[in-house]
Parts: C-alpha cells; sequence; structure tokens
C-alpha cells in the first residue's frame, strides 16, 4: 500500500545499475517505445533501501547480492505528473513523485537480469547507455529529476570508473 504525503506526493526509489564501464542500465517499458530507470512506490513502513532492493527484484529479478550500493541522492527529488496522469476522484489525489534515487553496480552476469519476477512485468528489454544519454531520452516530465539524481551521484560513478581501471 503506497502512501501520498500531505502535497500530493507518493514516495517512490529510482534504481541506476552501472557496469563499471561508464555505462547505465536503460529498460524498456512493457509493449512501449519508452524508457526509463527501474522506480517504484516505497510502501508504508518501508525504508527506501528496502523498498529499492523489492523493486530490484520485482522489476529486474536482480537480488540484493547481484549488487553493491555506491551512493544514494541525500533528499528527495519530485517530479509532477501531467494533469493527464493525475487520477481524479482518489480520496487522495497524487500530484508526482519524490525520490531517493540508488546508484549500484551490477556484480553478476547479465544472464540474471529477467522481467518476470513481479506480479505484472513493468518492462521487456534493456540495454547499457552512456551516462548522461537518459535525460535526453526519458519522458519530459522525468528530465530535471534524472538530471539532478545522475548529477548528484556522478562522483561515485566516476570514482567506480577510476577505482575498476586502476585493478
Amino acid at each position: 500500500m503506497n502512501t501520498i504525503d500531505k502535497d500530493g506526493f507518493r514516495p517512490n526509489v529510482g534504481i541506476i545499475v552501472a557496469d563499471g564501464k561508464g555505462r547505465l542500465l536503460w529498460t524498456k517499458r512493457v509493449r512501449q517505445d519508452a524508457w526509463q530507470f527501474p522506480q517504484g512506490g516505497i510502501d508504508a513502513g518501508e525504508s527506501p533501501r528496502d523498498a529499492m532492493y523489492r523493486e530490484l527484484h520485482e522489476e529486474i529479478g536482480l537480488e540484493k547480492n547481484d549488487v553493491s550500493i555506491l551512493a544514494n541522492t541525500r533528499g528527495w527529488l519530485r517530479y509532477r505528473l501531467p494533469k493527464r496522469y493525475i487520477r481524479q476522484g482518489e480520496t487522495t489525489t497524487c500530484i508526482g513523485q519524490k525520490q531517493k534515487w540508488f546508484l549500484l553496480r551490477i556484480n553478476c552476469t547479465t544472464e540474471r537480469i529477467r522481467f518476470d519476477c513481479g506480479k505484472k512485468p513493468e518492462f521487456d528489454g534493456w540495454r547499457w547507455v552512456n551516462y548522461w544519454y537518459p535525460i535526453s531520452q526519458v519522458v519530459d516530465f522525468k528530465r530535471d529529476v534524472y538530471r539532478r539524481a545522475l548529477k548528484e551521484l556522478s562522483q561515485f560513478h566516476s570514482d567506480l570508473e577510476q577505482k575498476l581501471q586502476t585493478q
């Protein structure tokens, strides 16, 4: 059961999976030509970290031991939904999402990525993309949040690349 705060924002986690070679996992929405990072709601009583691990498994099949957490955003990053996506008539109206973003390093082979671990698959494809690519490709109302998350987490991503190059 997802909660909506007093301002109308639903708590959510965003998941950025890095491969250590400068690339990020970019996922394709089921039966659409729409791409995004995995994300999902934080259930009542659930911590952002626990929600991230649950969503990671439900959306792309990865388990806790398949990844390492490199960093997460400090505060909440918010975006508003366009009016056409706001569901009218609900007891509490959700006007957007507030998100904590996690940057992860994948520690397993990509064969572990799968889309059938949740109740209903949200994605049906994936690919590796360069670090800044998602900003120009995600749906417009999420662009500012993607830009802010990637900017805040970019140093941790750069540190990962440099560390792996020296090994």
